[in-house]
């Protein structure tokens, strides 16, 4: 995946958290506001790890998760890897 921008690089259940309406579009702004805040990143790595927190502390702030996310979890866990296990312990 490192150097692919396109959606269709993630799997399946990771597209449709991402693309689902009402949920993705308040994750989308929350995404859009912490890069926009940012302005560059000196490489996509870094990007993706702020993306990444993002994410995580969202997730903590649903009250009812998206049924989509059930399935994009364990996803998440494989593009992620250990840091997405730790933080959602955290």
């Amino acid at each position: 995946m490192a150097g692919s921008h396109s959606l269709f690089a993630f799997p399946a259940e990771v597209r449709k958290i991402i693309y689902t309406t009402n949920s993705s579009e308040a994750l989308n702004s929350e995404f859009r506001r912490a890069v926009r805040a940012r302005g560059h990143f000196p490489d996509e790595e870094a990007a993706t790890k702020l993306l990444y927190l993002i994410l995580n502390r969202s997730e903590k702030e649903w009250k009812m998760p998206p049924r989509e996310w059930t399935l994009a979890k364990p996803q998440f866990a494989v593009l992620f890897g250990e840091c997405f296990m730790k933080a959602l312990v955290a």
